[in-house]
């Protein structure tokens, strides 16, 4: 029967060069995937590549003041708009007591940035009175139907789900074939009468009596509605403008290409009252992009009201605008009371269209609407000269930690600049890579994170090298020092790693700006230096353990038993039996 052997060997100690290979390979897959997307550098922050500065100042309205905690909570929500993880480097912040500042840094699509911080009024679902197409696109437009669209009103077994019944957006907003005129007076009648019938449409008959005469408000929104012109840019900036959210005004909106002008009725939901709202790819009825929303109680009810009432009208009469800043952003049509406090607004969106909806259902209720005072652009010429002496610093210490490691390990700082080679390629490529993937931006606070994190990856080597000595010292070979050494050292390096993770974790959840670019960057780096010692140094330092130069002690390998004063072997010898005199 065979002994037991003494030990054990992985097959990471078994096959190093299988390992070495797998991270080479990594790293070949990373870069050409960079080269491949065309993103060969790291997206640049404000303070590095400049940018767009804009100053929005604050207006009070009806109920609502101008007080620290709106402001507040208005930097907080366009900060989500415009910053999404908070590591795209674009700057939200207060100035003085009515004023927020946006810095866009250069390389995000600032305009559509701008638009979204820039729209920033009170979100209200509206019913639509009447609807008509405007401009010189009118004549082109689909031709009016009764009946709207195909997905116009969604079957009872589709529009029922898990959390309630979903709203379905008409394909093409429909014209009104009597939305001008005194149909539009009969809309507002209706709408402003309690004892309307719910199915009142904009194609009353001509012949009403006398005493259903407009009153001078009706008439005016009346004449404003017929003189209204959406394909104009200064018409429609102005359309609803200082509409409270009881009154009926009229709002845009645009629909491939088609300007259509709205008639809409008081408010009955407010965008306050959407609790979360996402996009959505629907597989299972190929239906395409879908946007979801949930209400809070008070919202689902009214929704549900609301729904109901529309569900009887006839089109467009049985839809409700979504408005945003006096521009109807979609107006989907209704089938169905709603309720549930859930519902799913779907049409032909494409998937940028329904992330934009998406956005200003969730973050488009802000507390203040803002006026839009400057745009100006950053210039970089501060920020480059400190990225220079940022870069120059860190050179200089990287040169100095070099120098440290010829001098004190010869040989081993081979394999300690190998390391930090793999390391920091590693650490390019995947911020050149995250940059368009989730908005990372390099800017000197991250900069300062990078330089930090080559201490850290020094001090892994470190450990293991002064392991694998001790084990020397101790009177052991090379190659049995490298396997004995790794299991201590690796716990070492794995709780100093965590905490300097843990450390970055917490300040990337509590603090905002460039800071979270420093811990987003430290995090990275820590990450990547756990990957490196346990993928490279370690397997390469098995390799080398086989090598002649190292593994004979060479004084130039930096692991000479005699220059760290090792121990002789220690040696089992059997002792001798005591010797018996034999008595005479």
């Amino acid at each position: 029967m065979a002994a037991p052997k003494r030990g054990r060997s992985s097959s990471a100690q078994s096959k190093p060069g299988r390992t070495l290979a797998l991270i080479l390979i990594a790293i070949v897959a990373l870069t050409g995937g960079m080269f491949l997307s065309g993103h060969t550098t790291p997206r640049l922050g404000i303070d590095l590549a400049g940018g767009t500065s804009i100053t929005l100042e604050a207006k009070a309205e009806q109920g609502s003041a101008i007080n620290k905690a709106n402001m507040n909570t208005a930097v907080d929500i366009m900060n989500r708009r415009v910053n999404g993880l908070g590591v795209s480097e674009a700057e939200v912040q207060t100035q003085g007591d009515r004023n927020i500042i946006v810095n866009i840094p250069k390389g995000t699509n600032s305009k559509e940035a701008r638009d979204q911080v820039g729209t920033t009024a009170k979100l209200y679902f509206r019913p639509v009175l009447a609807q008509d197409a405007t401009g010189p696109a009118a004549a082109t437009s689909p031709s009016p139907s009764a009946s709207g669209s195909s997905n116009a009103s969604p079957s009872p077994s589709a529009s029922k789900s898990g959390t309630g019944e979903k709203a379905t957006s008409s394909s093409s907003p429909s014209a009104s074939a009597t939305s001008q005129g005194r149909a539009v007076t009969d809309a507002l009648k209706a709408d402003a009468t309690p004892s309307a019938s719910a199915g009142a449409s904009s194609s009353a008959s001509p012949s009403a009596p006398a005493s259903t005469a407009p009153s001078a408000a009706q008439a005016k929104l009346q004449a404003q509605y017929t003189a209204l012109d959406c394909s104009k840019k200064a018409q429609r900036t102005k359309a609803g403008e200082g509409a409270k959210p009881g009154d009926t005004t009229v709002g845009c909106g645009e629909y491939s290409g088609v300007w259509y002008k709205y008639l809409l009725g008081p408010a009955a939901v407010a965008g306050t009252e959407v609790k979360k709202a996402q996009a959505v790819f629907d597989t299972q009825n190929a239906a395409g992009w879908q946007v979801t929303m949930t209400f809070n109680s008070k919202g689902a009810k009214k929704f549900a009201d609301i729904t109901g009432q529309l569900a009887k009208n006839t089109q467009p009469q049985n839809e409700f605008g979504i408005v945003l800043d006096g521009q109807v952003v979609s107006s989907p049509t209704v089938s169905s009371s709603i309720t549930g406090g859930s519902a799913q607004i779907s049409g032909s969106f494409t998937q940028d269209e329904a992330q934009n909806l998406a956005n200003m259902l969730s973050y488009g209720a802000l507390p203040l609407s803002f006026k839009e005072q400057s745009v100006t652009t950053v210039t970089a010429a501060l920020g480059g000269d400190q990225l220079h002496a940022g870069l120059l610093a860190g050179a200089i210490g990287l040169f100095l930690v070099v120098i440290y490691l010829v001098a004190y390990y010869r040989g081993l700082s081979l394999v300690a600049m190998a390391s930090l080679l793999v390391s920091g390629i590693l650490t390019y490529v995947l911020m050149a890579l995250l940059g368009p993937a989730i908005g990372f931006a390099l800017n000197l606070p991250a900069v300062c994170g990078a330089i930090v994190a080559i201490g850290i990856t020094a001090d892994s080597f470190i450990v293991y090298f002064e392991r694998i000595r001790d084990e020397i010292r101790e009177g052991r070979s090379l190659r049995p020092a490298v396997e004995r050494a790794w299991p201590r050292a690796r716990r070492t390096i794995l709780v100093s790693d965590f905490v300097s993770f843990l450390a970055a974790a917490v300040l990337f959840i509590v603090t905002v700006g460039k800071v979270q670019g420093f811990a987003f960057t430290l995090g990275l780096t820590t990450v990547l230096d756990v990957v490196v010692v346990f993928f490279f140094t370690k397997p390469l330092m098995t390799l080398l353990a086989r090598r002649k130069f190292f593994a004979s002690g060479s004084k130039w390998s930096g692991l000479d038993p005699k220059s760290l004063g090792a121990k002789p072997p220690l040696r089992r010898t059997r002792r001798p039996a005591p010797a018996h005199t034999k008595e005479a």
